[in-house]
């Protein structure tokens, strides 16, 4: 009896543990979350698209409000200045400057590529709610770039409009941003993965100042994103996310 009472505590123990870090790793990616995109944002940043033979710049700004509002414009080369890209809750659009027409990007290209780069719609525009559209398990504590970081499994709820199966995140134990991320399609195989790097204060919090996007399956390529400028939480009205300010937007 008495073996079978502390066999039963143990298995109780077990299952409250696994239950705690089932919500310790959906509570870090809250924080993250939040950490990284605040109530409202504006960055200013150069994307570097790298490959074995060429690599090309662009200059971009970009603002956010919550989750479900985002609006990028292209600053620089000028053969691509003024283009733009919306995204209002469900809805995304390109605005294409040099032949004035908007495109609607259907759910189905949120896996393309965005501007010819290693980021996806999803990633820059879209980018899908992984507090909401996934579950969340810790894995272990690992280091990177020397620092301590949470290893999180984020899994797509079924029915998730997502582009991603399964979501690794490495997320700084001091500060909550995230390190390093692997994605992977529904066959489980690895296909882009994001570092991060260069931690600076900027529009009073940390601010991974140089992110890079490496496909796995392209040797040599990789595209770098290198923020110069970052301001949070102020306000910006809802009306500013529109197709008549995606194609008047000057830099």
């Amino acid at each position: 009896m008495k073996r079978m009472l502390v066999l039963s505590l143990l298995i109780f123990s077990g299952l409250h543990t696994s239950l705690a870090n089932a919500e310790s790793a959906s509570e870090i990616i809250r924080k993250s979350d939040a950490q990284m995109r605040g109530d409202s944002s504006y960055t200013e940043a150069t994307m570097r698209i790298i490959r074995p033979d060429w690599t090309r710049t662009m200059s971009m700004k970009s603002w956010t409000k919550g989750q479900e509002l985002s609006l990028v414009l292209v600053t620089a080369p000028a053969k691509d200045k003024g283009s733009a890209s919306l995204k209002r809750y469900r809805e995304m659009w390109n605005w294409l400057p040099s032949i004035e027409r908007v495109i609607k990007i259907a759910p189905s290209m949120l896996g393309q590529s965005w501007m010819g780069s290693d980021f996806t719609n999803d990633d820059l525009i879209n980018q899908s709610s992984i507090v909401v559209d996934y579950t969340h398990s810790m894995v272990e504590q690992a280091i990177f770039d020397g620092e301590q970081t949470w290893v999180i499994d984020a899994t797509a709820k079924p029915n998730a409009p997502v582009v991603w199966s399964k979501v690794r995140l490495w997320i700084s134990t001091s500060n909550y941003l995230q390190r390093k991320v692997e994605f992977y399609d529904e066959f489980d195989e690895l296909v882009n993965t994001m570092q991060t790097f260069d931690i600076k204060p900027m529009g009073g919090r940390q601010v991974a100042s140089r992110m890079q996007m490496i496909p796995a399956d392209k040797p040599g390529n990789k595209t770098e994103i290198i923020t110069h400028q970052a301001q949070f939480d102020f306000a910006i009205k809802d009306s500013f996310f529109s197709q008549s300010q995606m194609k008047a937007l000057r830099d």
